[in-house]
């Protein structure tokens, strides 16, 4: 591949949602709360980086466990599982 080739993009999924009580937790800056921003962004193999933000801004912080395993239903199952975490807050992690 030459240098001015470009890479694919990896698969990304991303969504909105608000954290319930407790939030999620972060490695980078602990518990994030209120509207944020999630997304799940396939890596090489089976695993899934997850990564949110508070919508609108520039930051994206690692979610708390993750690289995760993609489970056999697919990307968009663990994509789910992460958003409904996050929606019931609690310090959410990944999966």
């Amino acid at each position: 591949m030459s240098g001015d080739e470009k890479k694919p993009k990896p698969e990304t999924l991303t969504g909105n949602v608000h954290a319930g009580p407790g939030g999620a937790m972060t490695d980078e800056v602990g518990v994030v709360t209120g509207d944020l921003t999630v997304a799940t962004i396939r890596e090489s193999g089976d695993r899934a980086r997850i990564a949110v933000q508070y919508t609108g801004a520039d930051e994206w912080y690692t979610l708390t466990g993750s690289p995760a395993a993609v489970p056999p239903d697919g990307l968009e199952a663990l994509h789910a599982e992460v958003l409904r975490s996050v929606e019931r807050g609690g310090g959410a992690v990944s999966p």
